[in-house]
């Protein structure tokens, strides 16, 4: 006879525990992916005419930073300068443009404002761009702008553009 006493068994998780945790975790993954897939959707711009080629064509997608994403704001309209490329609300289109700031100035009344131009056209946008009217900016890599090529057409085609 000995004296050894036995080591407390670990009971083994049932086959339903183990499939429960799984299963939740698969859905919090899913969830996580969808939630990112939101933001960074958030942050990326189809481009819907040539007037900026060569820097990036119709159909390319580029990477922006949000004068206002969820009350954030990652690039301030008042900061921005000359050589930017910026989505703006135009007062002569009914679409956002995407265009680069060409030159800076001030009004009559003291408030400040952007010339843009897209590369590809010959002459300056036909109104000025106020700050208020700058929704984003374009993520650039020193002079380049970050672009993702031709992946956007298919937005194109389901928007009818």
């Amino acid at each position: 006879m000995s004296n050894r006493k036995k080591a407390p068994q670990k009971k083994s998780k049932l086959p339903e525990e183990d499939s429960k945790s799984s299963t939740g975790r698969e859905i919090a993954s899913y969830i996580i992916i969808i939630v990112v897939g939101i933001l960074l959707a958030q942050h990326l711009n189809v481009v819907v005419s040539g007037s900026m080629e060569p820097v990036f064509y119709r159909g390319d997608v580029v990477l922006i930073e949000k004068s206002n994403f969820l009350g954030i704001e990652e690039v301030s309209p008042n900061n921005l300068q000359v050589g930017d490329i910026i989505i703006y609300q135009a007062t002569w289109y009914p679409e956002p443009v995407i265009h680069r700031i060409i030159s800076t100035g001030k009004d009559a009344q003291g408030r400040s404002y952007y010339v843009t131009q897209g590369d590809n056209n010959s002459g300056a946008d036909p109104a000025p761009v106020y700050p208020d009217q700058v929704q984003a900016k374009v993520i650039s890599w020193g002079e380049y702008p970050l672009v993702i090529p031709k992946i956007g057409y298919l937005t194109l085609w389901i928007r009818g553009l």
